[in-house]
């Protein structure tokens, strides 16, 4: 079974709010026959569509291979946040790797929402790019965590657009019974993503980028010149990206012991109205502190799309009862709320939360696992391997030395490890632990 097929249409976007508000974009012919060219990259997210970007840019000839469609995969379906810093905090980061290295990824995380502003500003991207993103909380002790990690920024990094919520605060934003402070990121932002991507296309196209679509990559061969076999033909190229994330499949051992692909839902209720100013008084995002994170904002037509609830198999359990049930707990007003849209998507995670990226030869570079956090951090990502193949390579090796240790089991035992793992945080949530 292929996660690329196990639960949607070949070659259609799932029917999702944003599928729905999608700008019209014709898809690019199927691969026939053999093509080359300098650079072939492999999937067509925001890893791969800004790989594309920047190394057209650079008078590179790039060829993208998508088996659906631009934007299909967790680029097109995802909660839309664009978050401040790394997956993992700095006060962690500096643990695992040294005050040092923790800053440079700090810097590299801000460059990475900078990046994406200036995208979106560069190539007139219309995709409802907003500022702010809020940190809620569940109890005191999270709420003093926060606070003191907020002020761990303002003063260690000198990050100043955050600020500490406490719980009257954090419910004059975010109304809902549920949460006892947290922050408010006005540095964060948030967008449609499905348009983002297919914005990224376009400038892709305006720079000659070739697409190739609907074509799935079965095989890929190292060499001088690398092979990437497809089942419609094959593309030779100087260099190779792979830049499927949670779709990745067997095409890389290696990348598939230290990347595991997991599905996360998220529905969209039927327009609020002036109801909306129940769930959200600001045009913001929301992200909590559960393990499975609930994140959320409201749609340009006031509805609210809320994002909750994971699976670790191949098949999407029941949506509408998987994202229902956190919705309610955090607002049980809307028990009874219809949802006009509900879908699933598949990302990828590693054992430390932090993305891995990868010299998996000479000329094939890997970047995925962005673990929840790929909006910035997958369109910088692309970039610094387009970097990296131009012999600036400084960024992705900083982003490469990030510790990434293989699942334990590798690929055959890494779905029921987590499975059990995520077993005992579902627990410890309900729990209040």
């Amino acid at each position: 079974m292929n996660l690329l097929y196990s639960n949607d249409t070949q070659g259609a976007f799932p029917r999702s709010w944003y599928a729905a508000t999608a700008h019209e974009r014709t898809p690019a012919p199927q691969l026939r026959g053999d093509a080359a060219a300098d650079i072939c990259v492999v999937g067509g997210g925001f890893t791969g569509l800004s790989a594309a970007l920047h190394l057209a840019e650079r008078g590179y000839s790039v060829a993208l291979i998508e088996a659906h469609r631009v934007g299909f995969g967790a680029s097109g379906r995802n909660g839309g946040q664009l978050g401040s810093g790394q997956r993992v905090e700095q006060t962690d980061l500096e643990k695992m790797v040294g005050d040092a290295e923790a800053r440079k990824l700090w810097e590299l995380a801000e460059n990475a929402k900078d990046l994406v502003k200036q995208l979106i500003s560069k190539h007139n991207i219309d995709c409802d790019l907003k500022p702010g993103i809020a940190h809620a909380t569940f109890s005191a002790s999270e709420t003093a965590h926060e606070h003191a990690y907020v002020e761990h920024l303002q003063s260690r990094y000198g990050y100043d657009q955050i600020t500490a919520l406490s719980e009257e605060a954090l419910r004059a934003l975010c109304p809902s019974p549920r949460y006892k402070g947290g922050s408010l990121d006005m540095g964060a932002a948030h967008l449609h993503p499905l348009n983002y991507a297919l914005g990224l296309a376009r400038a892709c196209e305006n720079a000659g980028v070739t697409f190739y679509e609907s074509t799935h990559v079965h095989h890929i061969e190292d060499g001088a010149k690398v092979t990437v076999r497809c089942d419609t033909g094959r593309v030779l190229a100087d260099h190779v990206i792979l830049a499927a994330n949670g779709y990745l499949g067997g095409l890389n051992r290696r990348v598939a012991g230290r990347v595991m692909p997991i599905n996360n839902f998220i529905a969209a209720t039927e327009p609020l109205g002036e109801d909306a100013a129940r769930v959200l008084t600001k045009d913001i995002a929301v992200a909590d502190s559960k393990f499975v994170v609930n994140y959320f904002r409201l749609s340009s037509d006031n509805r609210l799309l809320f994002g909750g609830g994971e699976s670790y198999g191949y098949k999407f359990p029941d949506i509408d009862k998987t994202v229902r049930k956190p919705m309610i707990d955090i607002y049980p007003h809307l028990k009874d709320i219809r949802f006009d849209y509900t879908w699933g998507g598949t990302l990828a995670i590693t054992m430390k939360r932090l993305p891995y990226l990868a010299r998996l030869a000479p000329n094939i570079l890997s970047a995925s696992g962005y673990s929840g956090h790929g909006v910035g951090t997958a369109t910088q990502a692309g970039k610094l391997m387009a970097d990296a193949i131009a012999g600036e390579a400084t960024g992705f090796d900083t982003m490469a030395r990030i510790p990434n240790t293989p699942f334990p089991g590798g690929a055959a035992l890494r779905t029921p490890l987590l499975t059990l793992a995520m077993t005992w945080y579902a627990l410890r949530d309900r729990l209040g632990v």
